[in-house]
């Protein structure tokens, strides 16, 4: 099945300058695997050392967000897309 995962604009360069990358993957820890494998910067910015999700990143599938489900094992169904969120601080 193919999905898409849209890249926030402080990410792309993680993945050569990327919106978006589609991948082939049965739940989101697949989808990271792919990620891994394929753009190790990124995948490095998403998640930490142990391959749980950063604190400050949230990842929606379509409009839900992957914490209020299954998390990492949230299924994923053809023509899904997987939103990056990074949280913006500032003042």
């Amino acid at each position: 099945m193919t999905i898409t995962v849209f890249i926030p604009g402080v990410l792309r360069a993680c993945c050569a300058g990327a919106r978006e990358l589609t991948l082939s993957a049965a739940t989101v820890r697949a989808a990271l695997e792919q990620l891994e494998r394929s753009h190790p910067p990124l995948y490095r910015s998403v998640c930490d050392e142990t391959g749980a999700v950063r604190r400050h990143v949230n990842l929606f599938v379509n409009i839900d967000n992957i914490r209020d489900g299954a998390g990492l094992d949230t299924a994923l169904a053809s023509g899904d897309i997987i939103t990056i969120m990074p949280a913006v601080s500032g003042g």
